[in-house]
């Protein structure tokens, strides 16, 4: 049988990454995994979010119950999150996340107990432990508890953990493992945040996205005018153009995961699509930093009018400046607009952010389609 020293050892032989969060207890396991050399090589971060408002902020919400198995979820979801921004390329990542309740220096009425998660790119495994009450101090009670966390590390790097836990006879550690729903139900639940669709129908997950330029849009339909603006995008950049389309909007209900299906059919077998939850072009940024945004007048009109921003002067500028400080900056091609063909000229760009903007000239790039026209037709 493996000692937790040996098991680390193992652990990190493995290529995978970690972000491990503990509240409650398992600091003991965070605090094995650094003595254990060849570290470095597992652990991406170690964080604890002791207090109510560190807890709240790391979820992004309060949860219902702050020791169970889905707040444990939820904080190794986050975890695995922040560990895909933090990770090289090519290496397996783990969030990793115990939440427990032990002895402590005041009697407690309800159960000692413990819930742990473990989320990858397939899913994620939960181990839930109630502890015997009053057989063992805190030591003893946060050793159990960080033995458990080492085991369901192991058991994330596809190793068989041969761990003593030091359960006694009538405690049971219960176990779940749930694979991960299809990417795009993935998605449009929230659970993720962003999905790259190749043209080849493979789906990259969690993986870094770098896109030199992005044409976004609902493509409701997909029509020859977004083909024809990607092309024309392409040869001025000199880099490819993929095409986005967030399954959340500003003013209208999520879509729902047939429709999002449905538009996603358009682009196979010849286009790569990213599918995000970023409704606005300050969360495109975020998302896709260095980004260049392909769009139309009409979009751009939006981009820099106050109303869009609460009727608010400084946010628009702030969001603005946001985008820039990001590296994002913005296309613009023509539009006919009743009778005139508008372009970059008729849009009011802020003083001083002239250089995010780049007209698309009409000898490059002029199609007078509507989606809505084409709507209508189709169901006319």
């Amino acid at each position: 049988m493996n000692t937790a020293h040996e098991l680390l050892k193992r652990i990190h032989d493995t290529p995978h990454k970690a972000v491990v969060v503990v509240a409650g207890a398992g600091g003991q396991g965070l605090a094995w995994l650094l003595d254990v050399p060849g570290a470095s090589r597992t652990l991406l971060e170690g964080l604890v979010p002791y207090s109510q408002r560190s807890m709240v902020d790391f979820l992004g919400n309060e949860p219902a119950q702050y020791v169970s198995p889905s707040t444990a979820k939820a904080m190794a979801r986050a975890a695995y999150q922040r560990g895909t921004s933090l990770r090289g390329d090519g290496y397996p990542v783990v969030g990793l996340a115990c939440t427990a309740t032990i002895v402590t220096d005041r009697p407690k009425r309800g159960d000692h107990r413990c819930c742990i998660a473990a989320w990858d790119q397939k899913g994620v495994s939960s181990y839930s432990l109630t502890l015997a009450k009053g057989l063992r101090d805190r030591a003893g009670e946060e050793e159990v508890v960080s033995r458990l966390l080492i085991h369901a590390l192991g058991k994330a790097c596809a190793l068989e953990p041969d761990l003593d836990l030091k359960l006694i006879d009538s405690e049971a550690v219960q176990e779940e493992h749930q694979a991960h729903l299809h990417p795009v139900h993935r998605l449009v639940s929230g659970d993720i945040n962003a999905i790259s669709a190749e043209a080849d129908g493979r789906y990259l997950i969690d993986e870094p996205l770098p896109v030199p330029a992005l044409l976004p849009g609902s493509f409701n339909p997909l029509h020859y005018g977004h083909l024809q603006l990607a092309q024309a995008a392409q040869s001025l950049l000199g880099q490819p153009v993929a095409f986005e389309l967030s399954v959340v909007n500003v003013d209208k209900p999520p879509l729902e995961l047939a429709e999002v299906q449905l538009r996603l059919g358009q682009f196979a077998g010849m286009h790569r699509v990213l599918l995000t939850r970023a409704e606005t072009f300050r969360k495109k940024a975020a998302l896709f930093p260095g980004c260049a945004f392909v769009i139309g007048w009409d979009t751009a009109v939006r981009l820099v009018e106050p109303r869009y921003y609460g009727n608010d002067q400084t946010a628009m500028l702030a969001a603005l400046a946001q985008m820039w400080a990001l590296g994002c900056r913005f296309l613009v091609a023509g539009r006919r607009d009743q009778d005139k063909f508008c372009t970059l000229d008729d849009v009011p760009v802020p003083e001083g952010f002239q250089p995010m903007f780049q007209a698309i000239p009409e000898s490059l790039f002029r199609a007078d389609v509507s989606s809505t026209a084409l709507r209508a037709q189709r169901h006319g």
